[in-house]
């Protein structure tokens, strides 16, 4: 179901996200799902399918770029001198929307739980490649992307990921 006439769409296998609301298309852009591919358990790092919905949106003040660790803004804004210096960090950058799944046994609940595993679409430096996989679980956008998908969208708003 959609509510509000409102969906996102993420395809594993075309690296998109389209948005639309009443059946008008808002955005078709790049993005980059886990380089470990499809799967939910946790620890996989790889990105979770099927339905799920937007449970929080968070950052709205922040300025691009920002870095996010546990979810909240460091200070820092992102630079590749900043990647050089903290080459292991999982970049996740200027907004953040955290999803939540809707199926028991499946995205949610137990050792496949979305929300616990923090999957989330969020924005990444610009330096890094979409259009293919290469995250940790979640859905990488480029900022400005993300920027007017976070205005264009509400908490609740649906999210399909299909393979």
């Amino acid at each position: 179901m959609r509510a509000g006439g409102e969906l996102i769409e993420v395809s594993i296998s075309q690296q998109r996200l389209r948005y639309t609301r009443d059946d008008k298309l808002l955005m078709d852009v790049a993005v980059s799902t886990a380089k470990n591919g499809p799967g939910e358990q946790f620890g996989s790092e790889c990105t979770p399918r099927g339905r799920h919905y937007i449970r929080a949106k968070i950052g709205a003040a922040c300025p691009v770029n920002s870095v996010f660790v546990g979810r909240r803004a460091t200070g820092e804004i992102y630079a590749p001198e900043l990647r050089k210096e903290y080459p292991e960090r999982d970049w996740i950058l200027t907004r953040i929307l955290w999803l939540c799944g809707q199926e028991p046994g499946r995205n949610r609940l137990g050792q496949v739980d979305t929300m616990r595993r923090y999957i989330y679409i969020h924005g990444c430096p610009e330096e890094d490649e979409l259009g293919r996989p290469g995250s940790h679980g979640c859905v990488k956008m480029r900022n400005a992307d993300i920027v007017r998908l976070f205005e264009l969208v509400k908490a609740g708003t649906q999210v399909r990921i299909n393979e």
